[in-house]
């Protein structure tokens, strides 16, 4: 069946009859199965390792700053070159898994993930953590990259926006964990225990992925020939929906990871002078996300996702402008209704591109991710200038400004017509 997928411009073309026995040979996972159950447990466990480790030093960013006497836009670097790095890293590990499978490329991204933090805790100087963060990063790539094309190839189209929205739940619980453990325990240990605690989960996390994630039934092997490639990365810049689909994920992570990579120095300092463990233990917000991600994915696949994503960013909006208020209440609500705005958001981008990419979803998934990742990267430490400049007012501004451009995008993908 693998002669039957249709190749690139480079490879002979397949005909109307090829392409009809490669769909009907697609055994799809239904709802409800156990081959589902399994399928979502494993990826919920990959997210929740992935985003923990990624974001289990944001809630240190305060205390780094003092014991390397840096300012806050440098001690955001510890977050951005894993980010930057693990963008950079979605362009080769998407192609790599579209040749030698899904599942090889994400069991050995996360253990890999996992080793490089613990190795991290060992780092004597600054630029050695930086040097490990960096692996870090380039290490979850290999996951990144690969889970939504899986889940894409895998499970029946009905339920793609409900997988993806249990997926990214997990992403949500690992992020919430992450920051969560690594702020309560860095009031009571030094931050090398805390990192070290997070890289044990992360390898009890992989090797439950390992055991129970379902080998690939509708994966076929690509040619990894640079001209294939190329014909590729075209074929989704031509496309009506995808580029935007792209600028979407820059623009919204950008401005989530903005608001939870200063939030913490706003609310340390006057007037409200929170303990480190207090800040940490506001992560639980991402219980919104939790909920949200599938909530909306499934409505998703009800109503149609033009008409659901601009919504969740509408909510976003409303969340942010909540947090420039005084009362620590409001605060707190906004940070709640940012979170829940942006995975449901996130949940249903991500989805809409397995749906839009018709061939080398891998390097689709790939671009959206480099996207998503290089506005962690690029808008985090960029947000640490408005903050120097105007406090949280500024970061408030920064933040409504990418979310006006990405609720734009939203309304122009609102009129674009079904594939």
């Amino acid at each position: 069946m693998k002669s039957a997928v249709a190749p690139l411009a480079h490879e002979i073309p397949s005909t109307p009859l090829d392409e009809v026995v490669a769909q009907l040979s697609e055994v799809y996972i239904e709802k409800g199965t156990p081959l589902f159950m399994r399928t979502v447990l494993a990826l919920f466990s990959g997210g929740f390792a992935t985003f923990a480790l990624l974001y289990c030093v944001q809630p240190m960013m305060p205390l780094l700053s003092r014991d390397f006497a840096i300012n806050a836009a440098q001690s955001s670097l510890i977050l951005s070159v894993a980010t930057g790095m693990l963008a950079i890293g979605l362009l080769i590990t998407g192609p790599i898994s579209d040749r030698i499978g899904r599942k090889p490329v994400m069991v050995t991204a996360l253990l890999a993930a996992a080793l490089c933090t613990i190795a991290s805790t060992l780092m004597p100087s600054w630029h050695g953590v930086l040097l490990m963060r960096a692996l870090v990063g380039l290490s979850l790539s290999g996951l990144a990259a690969v889970a939504m094309t899986y889940l894409s190839e895998e499970i029946h189209p009905q339920h793609i926006g409900l997988a993806m929205g249990l997926y990214i739940g997990g992403n949500a619980i690992g992020g919430m964990s992450g920051r969560l453990i690594t702020g309560v325990l860095i009031d009571f240990v030094s931050w090398h225990t805390a990192m070290l605690v997070i890289g044990g989960l992360a390898l009890i996390a992989a090797t439950v992925f390992w055991r129970i994630l379902p080998e690939s039934r509708n994966f076929r092997p690509r040619s990894l020939h640079p001209r294939s490639l190329l014909d590729g990365f075209a074929m989704h810049f031509r496309d009506a929906g995808l580029p935007w689909l792209f600028l979407e994920a820059f623009l919204l992570m950008g401005a989530f990871v903005t608001l939870f990579n200063y939030i913490g120095y706003r609310l340390l300092a006057e007037p409200y002078h929170l303990s480190q463990a207090l800040v940490g233990l506001l992560s639980v917000v991402y219980l919104s996300g939790i909920y949200s991600s599938a909530k909306i994915g499934a409505l998703a696949d009800q109503l149609g996702r033009r008409r659901v994503l601009w919504g969740t960013i509408v909510l976003m909006l409303a969340g942010i402008a909540l947090t420039l208020l005084a009362p620590l209440v409001l605060v707190l609500v906004g940070m709640l209704l940012f979170t829940f705005g942006f995975f449901g958001a996130h949940s249903v981008a991500s989805s809409w591109i397995g749906r839009r990419a018709t061939k080398a979803k891998g390097q689709a998934s790939s671009l959206y991710l480099f996207s998503y990742y290089a506005g962690s990267s690029i808008a985090g430490t960029a947000g640490g200038v408005f903050w120097h400049l105007a406090g949280w007012n500024g970061i408030g501004l920064f933040i409504g400004a990418l979310l006006l451009g990405a609720l734009l995008i939203a309304l122009k993908l609102a009129k674009l017509p079904p594939l």
